[in-house]
């Protein structure tokens, strides 16, 4: 069990201002990956608990719309200096549940601060419009105000980057939020309720609630003063909130799965395309949405890109999280494991070579070993489907055409990765490929200065950039008569 004294534990829901059990008194045990123990438990909220948390953050979005944009812009740089002020604690927790390097946790909450600093500046520039007017007698005013209350529900593989995805860019518009973290990660998304507590935000502006994803998914999207509602997840989750949300025609943006493709030419600079290719792939053990999913790499270097790849990845230290020397940590779950192992077997019975790799690892529990799979064909199903682990499956190609073709030969559309040394074709590429974040390359290039977010079945919306904080905004356009000529 974690050590109760830790500063950013919460075994509590962060409801109104306040900590609070569920109502039934039911509890969710919450499990390190890397051992399989119970670090504690959370509250098993249901749809009682998100309709108390829903009128909460309406009674202080009424505050927060009123609030000036500095005012905002300084709470949230608050939150922002104690997010790095205690990212060492945020780190351990984190890992502790999620199961990912101490180093990456570390690098997740650099990140998470970077969003809310680059929002808490996005908040003093929300302009509206003076349009020419075709009439003399009439002015045309576009103004811009929050939607209203945000429903956020976020996933277990980057607990606390994407609620600060959410959470920063909803208050900076003048919004309030009610986030349901995943039941697995619940402990970093429980700390940012005691960051904003300290940080002075009003009660209600954030409330932050475990339990039943279903039943407090529904409420977030059936509720009427729920006026959007923002996910990050697998497709099919998306869908069916998407479907939800429909009935009561709710502002929506979607971070859904990916399929990402990284593609090798014969000009590429190997040196940098194999460390691009180790960060893309492996980071968080493959657990991320833009992780690489399938590597092209050309006819007349494949041979000598998969030796290097192979050697690489064979030689990644796999362990516990928690210890500075490890690498590769253990995937989320055991359902995790089985879905690896599904696919890398389907791969060898198809014809495919696993270079290293391909079982679990010796360590026991849902360790697997960093795996690569050469002679990948488009029958195999890691083609279309998402991977979500440390296997690199290596196909070959011959043209431009043909590895375009191959790459955007899915109803996914996040991330893609391209090394080239000639500048048309990376123009070429970039123009080419149906994605909606490429890096040329660059192997890790989300940052919040720039919009993130997919295409196709990838999703909708942006997170981060200038665009970042206009899913949370409402325009008005208003025409004013009878001035005189």
């Amino acid at each position: 069990m974690l050590d109760n004294r830790h500063p950013l534990l919460r075994e509590t829901c962060f409801i109104a201002g306040s900590w609070t059990g569920a109502d039934s008194g039911e509890t969710i045990d919450v499990i390190n990956p890397a051992n399989g123990q119970v670090i504690g438990t959370v509250p098993k909220c249901g749809r009682a608990e998100t309709r108390r948390a829903i009128e909460a953050a309406q009674d202080a979005y009424l505050g927060l719309r009123k609030m000036t944009a500095l005012k905002r812009a300084d709470m949230l740089m608050r939150l922002h200096d104690l997010v790095l002020e205690h990212r060492d604690s945020l780190a351990q927790l984190l890992t502790m549940e999620q199961g990912k390097p101490l180093s990456e946790a570390r690098g997740e909450v650099t990140g998470s601060a970077g969003y809310v600093r680059w929002f808490a500046e996005e908040a003093r520039r929300v302009y509206g419009d003076v349009v020419p007017s075709p009439i003399a007698s009439r002015r045309i005013l576009v103004i811009k105000e929050p939607v209203g209350v945000v429903g956020a529900i976020t996933p277990w593989n980057f607990p606390s980057s994407m609620i600060a995805r959410k959470l920063a860019p909803a208050i900076a518009a003048g919004c309030a939020i009610v986030i349901k973290p995943a039941e697995f990660t619940p402990y970093s998304g429980l700390a940012w309720g005691i960051l904003c507590e300290k940080a002075g935000f009003p009660a209600g502006a954030v409330n932050i609630l475990t339990g039943d994803s279903s039943e407090i998914g529904k409420e977030l999207c059936e509720h009427p003063l729920v006026r959007k509602i923002t996910f990050t997840g697998s497709t099919r989750v998306g869908k069916i909130l998407l479907q939800q949300a429909a009935v009561g025609v709710k502002k929506v943006s979607m971070e859904l799965g990916g399929n990402a493709p990284f593609i090798v030419f014969e000009d590429a600079d190997l040196e940098k395309a194999l460390a691009g290719a180790m960060a893309a792939k492996f980071r968080n053990a493959g657990q991320t949405c833009v992780c690489t999913n399938r590597f092209y790499v050309a006819d007349v270097i494949h041979d000598q890109f998969v030796e290097r790849l192979t050697a690489l990845s064979a030689a990644m230290p796999v362990g516990d999280g928690a210890k500075e020397e490890t690498v590769v940590g253990p995937l989320i779950n055991q359902a995790a494991l089985g879905k690896v192992e599904e696919l890398v077997a389907d791969a060898v019975e198809k014809g495919g070579r696993v270079t290293t790799g391909g079982k679990r690892h010796a360590l026991g529990g849902t360790f697997y070993e960093p795996t690569v799979i050469t002679d990948a064909r488009r029958d195999m199903r890691f083609t279309t489907e998402e991977i979500f682990g440390p296997v690199a499956p290596v196909y070959r190609f011959s043209s431009e055409d043909e590895v375009i073709a191959m790459a955007n030969a899915t109803d996914f559309g996040l991330a893609a990765f391209v090394y080239t040394a000639d500048l048309g074709r990376a123009f070429r590429m970039m123009e080419g490929l149906k994605y909606g974040l490429i890096g040329i390359n660059e192997g890790v290039i989300a940052t919040p200065e720039a919009p993130f977010g997919g295409l196709k079945q990838s999703g909708l919306g942006k997170e981060g950039g200038h665009q970042g904080i206009a899913d949370y905004l409402d325009e008005k356009y208003i025409a004013i008569g009878g001035l005189g000529v």
